[in-house]
């Protein structure tokens, strides 16, 4: 395993971001097709093994389940200070919203849920899930700051958002003396390139650090074709997100498949080499074995200039999707 300097902060984290959204009761959450507490042990346990320090998970996965899960299993295999924890929080309700809470009290109550659900009093990284158009800028920035004030959280982290976005949050942090953004989590893998239009140049100017999640875009850049999985016959989210581009994106995974064939690979190896050459640490989801094994394995990986022109020359520019589309106002 490698490890990087995480961006601006001191973190020192594995260039493999375990993905626990995989980790959760399926009774109590988005997605059928997640781990119970023992199977998702067993993974978490060889991430460690194969050196994976990095975990990132969120209070709104399965109902916060998955922190909890995450939480007891780190507490019994792992020395707290060897692994860094990232979760995240989702913006106020409108219910919260009228009823007078503001941005800062939101932000503390979601952190103490999240540090009683991962039976943690610290997270290395609190991510803001997505962008809350519904409340000022300044009372996010603030809260953030409040909870790293109080030890609740080490450094903070940004999801879903837009370059200005990201810039507008980090100069108001500096003006007034607020924690500022170490790093980004965007959608962002071999066949959703979009972040590269402005996100990637302003967080290379920046020294903030991309890690991005749906690495392997549900499991696409996984598997060869004809191949299936629980999760790709199950993960409707993920349909919605790359169901209509399939056939632009068959031309690209095809390619990678071939590449991996060439270099006596896996698929994934290629597809999380491409990206590792892209960005920090990529956000790789596992519900077997020897998927955290691939990803490990994929940091050895060195791709050639014209490996690289040969994955990307065939991309077809994307409408966005998911959460940024709703964003695009």
């Amino acid at each position: 395993m490698q490890y990087i300097k995480l961006g601006n902060s001191k973190l020192r984290v594995s260039r493999i971001c375990m993905g626990c959204m995989g980790f959760g009761d399926a009774g109590k959450g988005q997605h059928t097709w997640t781990l119970d507490e023992v199977h998702s042990r067993e993974i978490i346990k060889r991430g460690l093994e194969l050196g994976v320090n990095f975990f990132d998970t969120a209070a709104a996965y399965q109902g916060g389940t998955s922190e909890q899960y995450v939480g007891r299993i780190l507490r019994e295999l792992a020395v707290r200070e060897d692994v860094a924890v990232a979760t995240k929080f989702l913006p106020r309700t409108r219910e919260e919203a009228e009823s007078g809470i503001t941005g800062q009290q939101h932000i503390m109550h979601m952190m103490d849920k999240s540090l009683q659900n991962l039976g943690m009093d610290y997270v290395d990284l609190y991510i803001y899930h997505m962008w809350d158009y519904g409340t000022p800028l300044y009372e996010i920035m603030e809260g953030l700051n409040a909870v790293v004030k109080a030890g609740k959280a080490r450094y903070i982290g940004i999801s879903n958002c837009f370059a200005w976005q990201l810039a507008k949050a980090n100069a108001l942090a500096e003006k007034e003396g607020f924690t500022k953004f170490v790093s980004v989590q965007g959608h962002y893998n071999l066949i959703f390139r979009e972040e590269e239009r402005e996100m990637v140049p302003y967080c290379r100017e920046e020294n903030i650090a991309l890690t991005p999640y749906s690495a392997l875009a549900g499991g696409r850049l996984s598997k060869l074709p004809g191949e299936k999985s629980k999760r790709l016959e199950e993960d409707s989210y993920a349909r919605q997100k790359y169901g209509s581009t399939q056939a632009l994106d068959q031309i690209i995974i095809e390619r990678a498949a071939l590449l991996a064939e060439q270099k006596g690979v896996t698929l994934t190896e290629i597809a999380l080499a491409w990206l590792l050459q892209k960005t920090a640490a990529p956000v790789v989801g596992a519900t077997k074995i020897h998927h955290i094994e691939g990803a490990a394995k994929a940091v050895d990986v060195q791709l050639t200039e014209e490996e690289i022109t040969f994955l990307e020359e065939m991309y077809v520019p994307h409408k966005l999707v998911g959460v940024m589309a709703e964003n695009n106002r």
